[in-house]
């Protein structure tokens, strides 16, 4: 990253979903990074008197977690307050989480312990907690992650492009493929259901193959309610694209669903990110269900 206005990023969510590990990254891109900061010091925190002594609080990254204590509910406030007193800085808050059973396997591989686990709370209702404690982030991140299929390369490389994306004022689109048999995946902003298209599930030869399989492809574009479809999708995010431009909106996730994730979501989701490709957007594509 080269841009060097001064920023300000809260890093929350749930215990498990790769918090250290962005702010280890963030650290590697030169942020001075704070974990566990107290809400009370958040709400004293002046970081543009800081830049001012300091050349290193030009950017700031600070952890705000379960383990933080005091009125998680007061975040949004204290936030409000912040960016009211230090107007120079680019204050946002990315917030990171996964699926229950995820989580509950990374504690027992790692054998950590979670903050709010004791001799009354397992580790399932430590978790359950945690997600009610941490709503009020949540509601107000700018960043959503749900990092349940990541890895440490992938998660690595989806913040470095999420900042890239700001750091050039532009807009990011994620767009994301899924299966509603699975559950509609969490933090997406607009969802797609393409299920009552034409479903090359039900030719065998093709059933094993995903949407960017040219045999799936081929199939598809056969289809005309597919290709009506995928007309329809585009216009509508052609459309109203820059109209959440000019909300400034750092990211926004477009979902897409079919019933398994594998063959119509994933093509419409391959074929937008190539028609929308010289739009003014950094597109960042995902597909939830094939790897």
């Amino acid at each position: 990253m080269v841009d060097q206005r001064q920023e300000l990023l809260i890093v929350s969510g749930l215990s498990g979903a790769g918090k250290s590990i962005v702010l280890d990254m963030l650290e590697d891109l030169n942020y001075y990074c704070i974990d566990n900061l107290p809400l009370s010091m958040l709400g004293t925190l002046h970081p543009r008197a800081l830049a001012q002594t300091d050349v290193r609080c030009n950017r700031m990254a600070i952890g705000i977690d379960a383990r933080t204590g005091g009125h998680i509910e007061q975040v949004p406030d204290l936030l409000s307050n912040l960016r009211a007193a230090n107007p120079g800085f680019h204050t946002r808050v990315m917030f990171l989480h996964a699926d229950t059973d995820v989580l509950l396997r990374r504690f027992s591989e790692t054998r950590r312990k979670h903050p709010l686990t004791n001799a009354q709370t397992s580790l399932g209702d430590a978790l359950a907690a945690e997600r009610q404690l941490l709503e009020p982030v949540a509601e107000i991140a700018d960043f959503t992650l749900d990092t349940s299929l990541t890895n440490l390369h992938e998660l690595r490389e989806r913040i470095r492009t999420t900042l890239a994306s700001d750091s050039e004022s532009q807009m990011m689109l994620q767009l994301q493929s899924f299966g509603f048999k699975y559950g509609v995946p969490d933090g997406v902003d607009l969802v797609f259901d393409v299920r009552c298209l034409p479903n090359p599930h039900w030719e065998p030869s093709l059933r094993k193959l995903t949407g960017r399989d040219p045999a799936i492809r081929q199939w598809l574009e056969q289809q005309a309610p597919v290709q009506a479809m995928a007309r329809d999708i585009l216009g509508f995010l052609q459309n109203w694209l820059p109209a959440y431009q000019q909300q400034n909106r750092n990211y926004l996730t477009v979902a897409i669903g079919c019933t398994g994730g594998q063959h119509r979501s994933v093509y419409l989701v391959e074929r937008l990110a190539s028609e929308l490709a010289d739009a003014d957007l950094k597109i960042l594509v995902r597909h939830t269900e094939i790897r």
